[in-house]
């Protein structure tokens, strides 16, 4: 029999971030999220990482980007409004390419709202918190077992890309508990290294859109700043610049999709009432879908496991065939508003949204779709 572990939510990501190569963790207690800090507190100095507690959520992320330049994997965890917090400084890692991961476990808000209440009224936030023009990579798992291996996902995405991954959990994920099966055959992504005349040295010199840097203190020299910069890692504004940096960001993330965006289907073959649901809130709707298929009901389920970048071009071809989508979140329909920009004339639109802290069960589900069935 192979070995498992049983663990919450917040304990996998902890674990999963430490096989993945974690090996600085900066972060602030916040409620439904404590856990990863905690076990990342004990587990790192284990094996030669370091663990520190900032004074706030902005200083949190500083530190993770100091880390990560410096050659460390690094990661914080928090929610909502430590979330709201790192806004800034999470852009000034997505222009600088430096690859970190931000675990966001979500609750309910605005501001301080429900602590201990689940939520998914980040997904846009995650998407657009930070400002300008920019790409994302986002996940968001649906078990604990997920948990655990797109955790190490979101790490090897991250050096791949040298690009920020924001990691979605939400309190209901974050607290229940499901053995995990490991597996010997994963696949972990290390930083390349650099191996050329310091003397020569550019570390925005770009090949397939994605730098290579070196790690702070090993022997390069180098600048690294929330400008627009050229090869050298020094400011340029001009408007080439700022044109070629801006295309070069997204395109580094456009021209991989095949290997970024991950995604689930659910009889989807035949789906003539196509659903839309994220994590842990897709395991009603897979329930809700068993059901109607024992009544004669073609429904099937479409389950963007990577957010962002949406996985726009599945997403097309089966709701071409559909007659109507039904998205199912627990949020006022941030998911329903952006897959309507992929609406077709004859495709009907059902948004079914809940907010007071608790799933849409699989009955509330049917209940409010009998009218399309």
């Amino acid at each position: 029999m192979s070995e498992s572990l049983f663990l919450q939510g917040n304990e996998a990501c902890a674990v999963a971030s430490i096989r993945a190569g974690l090996r600085f963790y900066g972060g602030y207690p916040i409620t439904p999220s404590s856990e990863v800090a905690e076990v990342c507190s004990v587990e790192l100095p284990k094996i030669g990482g370091r663990f520190i507690q900032m004074e706030d959520e902005i200083a949190s992320i500083a530190t993770i980007i100091g880390a990560s330049l410096a050659g460390a994997k690094s990661m914080t965890a928090t929610s909502g409004p430590g979330f709201s917090l790192m806004q800034e400084a999470l852009g000034y890692a997505i222009i600088a390419e430096i690859p970190i991961v931000v675990v966001n476990v979500q609750r309910g808000g605005p501001s301080t709202g429900h602590p201990t209440g689940c939520a998914q009224g980040d997904l846009m936030q995650a998407r657009w918190g930070t400002h300008g023009d920019h790409p994302i990579i986002s996940i968001y798992p649906e078990s604990v077992s997920e948990v655990y291996y797109e955790t190490i996902r979101a790490f090897n995405l991250a050096e791949k890309y040298r690009q920020p991954v924001v990691f979605l959990m939400d309190e209901i994920l974050a607290h229940m508990r499901e053995s995990i099966p490991l597996h010997d055959n994963i696949e972990i992504v290390e930083r390349k290294k650099y191996n050329v005349d310091p003397k020569d040295y550019k570390p925005y010199a770009i090949e397939n859109d994605v730098p290579t840097m070196a790690d702070f203190g090993a022997g390069y020299r180098f600048h690294v700043t929330g400008l627009y910069h050229d090869e050298t890692g020094f400011p340029d504004v001009s408007g080439k610049r700022i044109q070629s940096t801006i295309d070069r960001l997204h395109r580094k993330i456009e021209n991989n999709l095949n290997d970024i965006c991950k995604w689930e289907e659910v009889q989807t073959n035949d789906a003539e009432i196509l659903f839309l649901a994220v994590g842990p809130q897709a395991r009603a709707v897979k329930m809700a879908v068993k059901t109607l298929r024992a009544r004669g009901v073609k429904a099937g389920l479409f389950r963007p496991i990577t957010v962002w970048p949406f996985p726009e071009e599945r997403f097309t071809q089966l709701a071409a065939k559909a007659k109507t989508l039904v998205v199912t979140e627990m949020n006022k329909g941030q998911m329903a508003s952006e897959v309507r920009k992929y609406k077709t004339p004859n495709l009907k639109i059902h948004s079914i949204t809940k907010v007071d802290s608790k799933m849409i069960s699989p009955d509330e589900i049917i209940e409010q779709i009998e009218g399309v069935c």
